[in-house]
């Protein structure tokens, strides 16, 4: 891919060559070719509309999801802000951008008197967490959207249902290059306050028992199909992610900087100064070692998007 000579105008910000490490919650990543930060939803349309076709486009969230390999992106990388983050609630209903964090919905809901409480452990933004269909204590974002909508390659907007976006276990149908701007969910209605326990109570219990301090990108794999980690006091931990892991003794293995966390074996940490071949490398490492040990594959949950150091 080569870039044109000139790129459309645009009334936010295009960054040429930047560094992903800054951007994302590993701190790795080599340099996209442009980074783009439309200042309002008129400036991303008519920046896709006007950019060729053949130009290949990433959208991004806050990155707290993402391996960006070693030699970076040959793309544009289009990364919503400040113009994409109100969180309006309308009766049982709450639309918010994408790049509204899903703990500030979550908590903003729950202030109103609305059940969206899952979200608030969820690392990252709304726009990602309908893209992988995020969940948490046994609830989806497939079980209270509405509504999404979306700006196509050639420009356009569009509202997307549940059935367009074909959510299965963390992941959606969202064609390739179409960038999420808002969701709209509906919500069950619950008492202010006990939301608000319950998600200082859900807070309590994950910092106990996940790496909330580390350079993390949150759970690496998916848990082995049909397997889901509801968090409840009943749950089943006999095919969790983290479980055949620990039994493929691959709890705190390393390569380089890179570390399978010894406090929950299935997040992936940045321990030192990793690349991106160390995580991903040392992630293989444990598909492998999994498999040699139950004949269980396992599948990535984190992107991993980009070049190598070596292409």
């Amino acid at each position: 891919m080569k870039l044109p000579e000139t790129l459309p105008e645009v009334r936010g910000k295009l960054s040429h060559d930047k560094r992903m490490s800054t951007l994302t919650w590993l701190r790795v990543g080599g340099p996209a070719d442009v980074l783009f930060q439309p200042a309002d939803l008129a400036d991303l349309q008519a920046f896709l509309a006007a950019l060729p076709a053949d130009v290949p486009v990433f959208p991004m969230g806050v990155g707290s999801n993402l391996i960006v390999r070693d030699g970076g992106m040959r793309a544009v990388v289009i990364r919503l802000g400040r113009g994409f983050n109100e969180i309006v609630i309308d009766g049982n209903r709450v639309t918010a951008g994408a790049a509204a964090l899903d703990a500030h919905v979550a908590r903003k809901a729950a202030a109103a008197g609305l059940d969206l409480t899952f979200l608030r452990t969820i690392p990252g933004a709304v726009g990602g967490a309908v893209r992988m269909n995020a969940g948490c204590y046994g609830a989806y974002v497939a079980d209270v959207l509405v509504s999404a909508r979306a700006v196509t390659r050639s420009g356009e907007l569009v509202t997307l249902t549940p059935e367009d976006l074909q959510f299965t276990y963390r992941q959606s149908s969202l064609p390739e290059g179409w960038v999420l701007v808002d969701a709209t969910f509906e919500a069950p209605a619950g008492d202010a306050a006990e939301l608000e326990a319950r998600m200082v109570d859900q807070l309590a219990k994950r910092d106990a028992t996940q790496p909330t301090k580390e350079r993390s990108a949150g759970s690496t794999f998916r848990n082995p199909s049909g397997f889901s980690s509801t968090g409840r006091a009943d749950d089943v931990h006999d095919l969790k992610a983290w479980k055949v892991i620990d039994d493929a003794g691959m709890r705190g293995a390393r390569k380089g900087g890179a570390q399978m966390s010894e406090k929950h074996s299935n997040f992936l940490i940045n321990a030192g100064d990793a690349t991106a071949a160390d995580l991903e490398g040392l992630g293989e490492e444990v598909i492998k070692k999994v498999y040699e040990n139950s004949g269980i594959t396992l599948h990535w949950e984190i992107m991993r998007i980009g070049e190598s150091q070596t292409e």
